[in-house]
């Protein structure tokens, strides 16, 4: 005998479907007004800057060309057109003269944010990382605040600073993953509050997205305290990632003060741990970040010296960084490759 679907079930299966049409196409909407927004912006900034050029209108005419035209704009198609905004579709028109250079992946909204960057390299870079890992325009802003370009940078040469503004980060191994310092403000957790690691954990957890975007692409959460047994003792990895491009385990042991040798000596048990009991086929070794307040170079030097696993001590902060200090560092790194 023929079974009879329940009428209650086949509603439901309507209504679910109706309602997975609807999402998919107000975001295929949203994607073509986002396109034609994009477009239309950089064709009011192609037709200013031609307007300025001709003749002598840039020279004689220069920010009162964009009163006036603000003032008449919005007479005649409302908000929008504010000077300030003018400027920046002007400005969008100079930093991106070829049109097909632009992309549909990013919004009006990116594109502000990326013209506020003055240094080329640098938007450079942002825009490509904002394609490659689809932030979003807070996930953008984020980046930018913590100055995410210029710490990838000081760890590179030249050449490298010229490749990750070119390409954006590229994930080829271990050492790509890995930040120093890594900012984690968005914890929010006062300079001079004293804190456990166990409180440090917890708001990391509390705080998971903005954690994965400060670690970067390509990193799954798996789990905290991740118990492991040796013999009859219990010991716990703080937080367990699984990285799906490099296909490892990457493991992170919290520390509140200054890193130890005995601190990377239980990171180096874990990994091994996990390197024998945990591991698929297909899986590469783990790699272990101890992730600590403060660190001593000369120390972490040695306990590291005859480590073959993969193991990087790296320092937090819990405040954004300074963005001249940094950009003197840089600039200091480009003019000594130079030399």
């Amino acid at each position: 005998m023929k079974k009879i679907a329940n009428p209650q079930k086949k509603y439901s299966s309507l209504i679910s479907n109706i309602g997975s049409l609807l999402e998919q196409g107000r975001k295929q909407a949203y994607q073509a007004v986002n396109t034609i927004l994009v477009s239309t912006y950089w064709e009011i900034g192609k037709r200013v800057v031609e307007f300025e050029q001709h003749g002598k209108e840039r020279a004689e005419y220069g920010s009162a060309l964009l009163e006036n035209l603000s003032k008449d704009l919005k007479l005649r198609h409302g908000k929008g057109f504010s000077k300030s905004n003018l400027i920046y579709m002007r400005m969008f028109y100079l930093k991106y003269p070829k049109s097909e250079t632009l992309s549909h992946q990013l919004s009006w909204s990116h594109y502000f944010e990326l013209l506020k960057i003055e240094d080329d390299l640098e938007r450079s870079f942002y825009e490509k990382q904002c394609i490659k890992e689809k932030w979003s325009n807070r996930e953008l802003k984020r980046q930018k605040n913590s100055v995410l370009f210029k710490r990838l940078a000081l760890s590179k040469d030249k050449k490298g600073i010229i490749e990750l503004s070119k390409k954006g980060q590229i994930i080829e191994n271990a050492k790509d993953l890995i930040k120093d310092p890594y900012v984690l403000e968005f914890l929010r957790i006062p300079e001079d509050y004293s804190y456990s690691e166990k409180e440090l954990e917890q708001k990391i957890i509390d705080n998971l997205q903005m954690f994965i975007l400060e670690l970067g692409k390509g990193f799954t959460f798996v789990g905290r305290q991740y118990r492991i047994t040796l013999g009859n003792r219990h010991y716990y990895v703080d937080l367990v990632f699984y990285h799906r491009i490099l296909k490892c385990f990457v493991l992170i042991d919290l520390k509140i003060n200054e890193v130890n040798h005995a601190d990377i000596g239980q990171m180096n048990t874990y990994l091994n741990y996990f390197k024998s009991e945990e591991c698929s086929e297909g899986d590469n070794p783990p790699i272990g970040i101890v992730l600590a307040a403060e660190k001593d170079y000369v120390e972490i030097l040695y306990a590291l010296g005859g480590i073959s696993n993969k193991l990087f001590v790296s320092k937090y902060q819990l405040y954004l960084p300074d963005k001249e200090e940094l950009q003197k560092k840089l600039q200091n790194l480009l003019e000594t490759k130079n030399e």
